[in-house]
């Protein structure tokens, strides 16, 4: 007899229902829940540990989605044929639920705790990353775990001209706008997505359109957690708070770092050395035994008294740190054909942010093979971001790609894909080095990508640029919206608003808010700001090159695409692939086929022009299907006492008769022809009886007055 759990069921709104179910699985954890939508199943499970570590002041929170492979009745690939670390798609969908859960749990609470969401049923249709956010802010729900809010996630996009929830995987192909939002019952907190094009009004259109669906899912966690027992949250303290010390911080620096912000200085190591020497200052006013008992206090709230200040001397002067307006982009400059030896490449810099990006042009063999429970394909488009230490003066070990880097370039990928020829034959990757690192990398990336590739001569439909929006806000009401943010006000704003497009439209975005309420005005305001940004940075851009270049880059591998008639395909392979890898050891080429709409699709690549020609030649002799009354020169391959066997088309054979050789009578072809010579000839026909190429010599040579009409015939 199987455990009976607890589950609430409530509608999408569609008709589809979404079960909530708890106290059957994982029952040890502070929280587990499995949500179930037709045959996918997500089992979420919260773990928190009752106390912090000792010195940690921020939230240790990890989450981990990971594909149970059995959930398709699938064997994972590899050696070992078992779930190993976490693909780039997994981590995409695990950056989505931290991003919308940590602004919810409290600021002073500091202890590990653990998300993991398992795919652990799918029936291949429903997108699982649309329930995890579902999924785990119901965990927390049924737990004791302090959390500030309820939120929830949804999927929508635009199909066919209308705005739906949470689509099916096979609907998606077809959407011209498709978005992950995430909000609360009364405020965004999360965007993520991609769109053809679309403008600002119909962006925030989606955005409303998904938020009353979350209102739904929320109002269903909260009956659900009711209906499991609400537990009382956990009492904790992860923070000592010393209140008169905090006060006499803030008197004996808030002005000064008010002072220092207000300068605007432009430096950024500058900046920094100013707002440490206040500190320092103050230290110093404290023996080194006070200071020993109170320095971490003193630091944590030092870090509050730059918060309060830096924020309110931008709201004050609407000048920023650097000494910018509010709505004013920092200095560009781009160069592109930077790497002699690329396919592509450009340089980016924005203030002192700088990235050095590549693109490489290859064959449809170098296309990425995705293998998840999940999805399972290739693609052709491939995008990677790299952000070393030193491009923030850093030394820190290289433990290869991070979860950050990951996400930023994802969002880079999505919003460059759109305008990436799908017709192309080259698999395409681009490769983003940030250099320099202060605010916003990724759209850098964007904006170096669209130059490389037009650099390398990707025949982009039209360039992209992206562009960081920032937001402060106090409890006055006083808010400023920030055009190209610095890391600093990255850190102490109330909003990352990436937005990336052309000039007829976004492409992609990726929002995260650290406070709660964002008014639909305020972001309205954000996206025709951060428009009139984009536009300038693409006018910036388009001052070193305009237009994708007429031709590839001399580098980039040379192809040429053949449609050829199914039937010919094997004879192109050869048996055992022996023609192919003949054509391919002698030109020099890569030659790959594939079969479309019953016909092939034969795409050959070469490093040398010379080199694709030939492959070209091969194949199209193969291919060809000769004309009656078309002259070859033809390669006598063996001699018979009827006649000889010529090749007159690459890897075509025909019989040139003795009684065809010559108007006059011949009684042998040995003596006037051997094996290698070259002869030309006219193709007559086919011999109905064996279906061989008949071919003429004599038919290109003036008969003779007194020859008999049939003198010869065999």
């Amino acid at each position: 007899m199987s455990q009976i759990g607890i589950q609430h069921s409530f509608d999408l709104g569609d008709g589809r229902i979404v079960t909530l179910e708890t106290g059957k699985l994982a029952k040890q954890a502070d929280g587990a829940v499995v949500v179930k939508l037709g045959a996918t199943m997500i089992l979420a499970t919260v773990v928190s540990n009752k106390e912090a570590k000792e010195g940690v002041d921020f939230l240790p929170l990890t989450v981990d989605y990971q594909e149970k492979y059995a959930a398709t009745g699938r064997f994972p690939g590899g050696f070992f044929r078992r779930e190993a670390k976490l693909s780039d798609y997994e981590v995409l969908i695990s950056r989505i639920v931290d991003r919308a859960m940590r602004p919810q749990f409290p600021d002073d609470y500091h202890a590990d705790t653990q998300i993991m969401l398992s795919l652990i049923s799918s029936d291949k249709k429903t997108m699982p990353d649309a329930l995890v956010g579902l999924a785990a802010c119901a965990a927390v729900a049924v737990s004791d775990i302090p959390f500030n809010g309820i939120i929830s996630e949804v999927r929508v996009a635009k199909i066919d001209g209308k705005l739906c929830i949470n689509p099916d995987a096979d609907q998606l192909p077809n959407a011209t706008l498709e978005m992950i939002v995430a909000a609360t019952e009364t405020d965004i907190s999360m965007v993520e997505g991609e769109m053809s094009e679309v403008s600002e009004a119909e962006m925030l259109e989606a955005i409303k359109f998904a938020h009353e669906a979350i209102k739904i899912q929320i109002k269903a966690i909260k009956e659900f957690a009711v209906k499991a027992g609400l537990k009382t949250k956990r009492e904790y303290c992860h923070e000592l708070n010393d209140a008169d010390l905090k006060a006499a911080v803030s008197k004996a620096t808030y002005d000064k770092v008010y002072a220092v912000a207000k300068q605007g200085n432009p430096n950024k190591n500058e900046r920094k050395v100013a707002f440490k020497a206040v500190l320092t200052e103050y230290k110093a006013t404290f023996t080194p035994e006070e200071l020993k008992e109170r320095e971490s206090l003193i630091n944590k709230y030092y870090h509050d008294v730059e918060y309060d200040a830096v924020r309110q001397a931008t709201l004050d002067t609407q000048i920023r740190l650097d000494g910018r307006k509010t709505d004013q982009i920092r200095p560009i400059w781009s160069e592109v054909g930077y790497l002699p030896a690329a396919h592509g490449s450009a340089i980016f810099q924005r203030g002192e942010t700088q990235s050095l990006t590549t693109v490489t042009l290859g064959t449809g063999k170098d296309a990425q093979m995705i293998d998840g429970a999940f999805y399972r394909g290739e693609t052709k488009f491939i995008l990677h971001y790299n952000f070393p230490g030193f491009s923030t003066g850093e030394a820190k070990p290289n433990r290869g790609v991070g979860r950050r880097e990951v996400g930023h370039g994802n969002l880079a990928m999505r919003a460059l894909s759109k305008v990436v020829p799908t017709d192309t034959p080259y698999t395409v990757r681009v490769v983003s080095d940030i250099l320099e690192s202060n605010g916003s990398s990724s759209m850098a990336t964007v904006c170096a990508g669209t130059l490389a590739l037009m650099d390398a001569g990707v025949k982009i439909a039209k360039p992209v640029t992206g562009i960081a929006m920032g937001l402060i806000t106090n409890d006055k009401g006083q808010y400023a919206v920030l055009s190209d943010i610095l890391g600093d006000e990255d850190h102490l704003g109330d909003m990352d608003f990436k937005i990336c497009g052309t000039k007829d439209g976004i492409t992609a975005v990726q929002m995260d808010l650290k406070v709660n309420g964002l008014p639909y005005e305020v972001m309205e305001k954000a996206l025709a700001q951060a428009r009139e940004g984009r536009l300038h940075i693409m006018g910036e851009i388009m001052k070193t090159i305009d237009a994708p270049r007429a031709d590839y880059n001399e580098n980039v591998p040379r192809f040429e695409v053949l449609i050829v008639p199914q039937e010919f395909i094997g004879a192109i392979i050869g048996p055992g692939g022996k023609v192919i890898q003949d054509i391919q050891k002698k030109t020099n080429a890569t030659i790959s086929i594939t079969e479309v709409d019953n016909s092939g699709r034969v795409e050959i690549f070469a490093e040398k022009l010379e080199d694709l020609k030939a492959a070209v030649a091969r194949i199209k002799g193969i291919v060809a299907i000769p004309e009656v009354g078309e002259v070859y020169d033809a390669t006598v391959k063996s001699i018979m006492p009827y006649g000889a066997f010529v090749e007159f088309m690459p890897g075509k054979e025909g019989l040139l008769h003795i009684s065809e050789y010559d108007w006059k009578r011949i009684e042998s072809l040995n003596g006037l022809v051997k094996e290698g010579d070259v002869v030309s000839v006219k193709y007559i026909g086919t011999d109905p009886k064996n279906g061989k190429a008949k071919l003429s010599r004599k038919a290109l040579m003036p008969k003779p007055e007194n020859a008999p009409a049939e003198e010869n015939k065999a």
